[in-house]
């Protein structure tokens, strides 16, 4: 197995991408640091896993809902209590998306 070993300016590279300013201190350590991990990676890459069966997660998969059964509500006017507005029994917010121009909606095919 060869050992793999980044460079400095492939440390550079990895903190560009990740918008990150790195002392000279910091360039050394995560260069050891992310040699070591790719090192790590290429050692599972040898293994022999061909008699090992695909597996999508290794946790046992069960279904963990409860039963969805209908059952009273709150009074809408409780639900509206704190609400800082209110508009025909329903939460009022604020305009997020413009309104589009009329017959922009027409239009499509």
């Amino acid at each position: 197995m060869t050992a793999v070993e980044l460079s400095l300016e492939q440390v550079d590279h990895v903190a560009d991408l990740a918008r990150l300013a790195l002392t000279d201190q910091e360039r050394e350590t995560f260069r050891l640091q992310l040699s070591a991990i790719l090192e790590y990676a290429e050692r599972l890459r040898q293994l022999d896993t061909g008699d090992i069966p695909l597996t999508a997660t290794v946790l046992p998969l069960e279904n963990i809902m409860r039963d969805d059964e209908a059952c009273p509500s709150l009074p809408v006017e409780d639900v509206v209590a704190n609400a800082p507005a209110v508009e025909d029994g329903c939460f009022r917010v604020p305009v997020v998306l413009p309104t589009p121009p009329e017959g922009d909606l027409d239009d499509r095919e």
